[in-house]
């Protein structure tokens, strides 16, 4: 009676194993290349943010400006104006002691555009 051990994968073994770690490296591959265009996308709409933002600190401060509030000349709707990519339109509400303004941006975005609106209310009294 011989009694062999052996140590060591079969060939089998070796393959399917080269199979499994294949299948995870391919998902890892397509969820990072899903994970870098949203990284892109958030960006994007990060720097459209920033525009609205600034577009209504700078209504803000035109209100201000004047007494009474909210009669300088550059306290009006506007636009559009295109900057990086991204077009800003804005509205102010002619009349009232608080007015609704919105700044609204349009950006691109993978297979198209976007657009959002960001509004705030200025006290005019």
């Amino acid at each position: 009676m011989n009694n062999k051990t052996t140590a060591g994968f079969t060939i089998v073994e070796v393959l399917v194993a080269v199979v499994v770690l294949s299948v995870g490296v391919i998902a890892l591959m397509g969820s990072t290349a899903m994970t870098t265009r949203m990284i892109g996308q958030g960006r994007r709409t990060t720097m459209a943010m920033e525009v609205a933002t600034r577009r209504l600190e700078a209504l803000r401060a035109f209100a201000n400006t004047t007494n009474p509030p909210c009669t300088a000349g550059g306290f009006a709707s506007g636009g559009p104006v295109t900057a990086n990519g991204v077009t800003e339109t804005w509205i102010v509400p002619g009349a009232g002691t608080s007015r609704a303004v919105s700044a609204i941006v349009t950006y691109p975005r993978a297979g198209g555009t976007d657009t959002d609106t960001l509004q705030t209310v200025i006290r005019c009294r």
